[in-house]
């Protein structure tokens, strides 16, 4: 079984990185800032389907592999 990173909402990516110990935080209008224990801060898009280069620029900057953010899902 091979899941792919491709028509993942953005409210589902946000609880995949509160999983692996984000702190969610509000942002503009509906993004929502993520605080990871890397430090780093990840901004999600709230409600839409997330493009792919955006989502894996979140994961590498989350400190995870896509495969640990699809176990995370």
């Amino acid at each position: 079984m091979s899941r792919s990173l491709y028509a993942i909402k953005g409210n589902d990516a946000v609880k995949a990185f509160v999983r692996a110990g984000g702190i969610e935080k509000t942002g503009k209008g509906d993004h929502v800032n993520i605080k990871m224990p890397n430090g780093m801060i990840v901004t999600i898009p709230g409600n839409k389907e997330l493009k792919i280069g955006l989502l894996k620029s979140a994961i590498r900057k989350a400190g995870l592999t896509e495969e640990q953010f699809l176990d995370l899902l």
